[in-house]
């Protein structure tokens, strides 16, 4: 069976392998997802990422992280728009999640990139998922 929103089955396997303390998950590759790791691993949220074959089928395997006395990075991880309700923003309401201390993931014209990217860019765009 198709897969119809494959950022929320990305954003499913990290909460839930976080949830149980993994160290990392494996997940299907696509550009878009390795786009939305990047900006996670630029912010903190997890240490690293790769590509790899695994069964004859390309994976992305994600290390998590965590703080020194086994803190969650994530306290929340939510995918904002969805195939059924799609939120698109333009430059002026280009969210802010938690005062600023949360991460918004935006696909704009320009790439995949954070709130605080498209701000200084002057660029709207989709919103993906927020973190915090």
């Amino acid at each position: 069976m198709a897969m119809t929103d494959p950022i929320a089955d990305l954003l499913t396997r990290i909460r839930n392998a976080h949830r149980v303390s993994k160290r990392q998950v494996a997940v299907p590759y696509s550009k878009l997802k390795s786009r939305v790791l990047d900006v996670f691993k630029r912010y903190g949220f997890i240490e690293d990422f790769n590509a790899e074959l695994a069964a004859g089928k390309a994976v992305l395997r994600v290390r998590l992280k965590y703080g020194p006395d086994g803190e969650r990075m994530f306290s929340h991880i939510q995918r904002v728009s969805r195939p059924g309700r799609r939120v698109y923003v333009g430059l002026d309401a280009v969210p802010s999640p938690l005062n600023g201390l949360g991460l918004a993931v935006l696909s704009t014209s320009a790439g995949v990139m954070s709130h605080v990217e498209a701000r200084k860019r002057r660029l709207g765009g989709e919103v993906l998922c927020e973190v915090w």
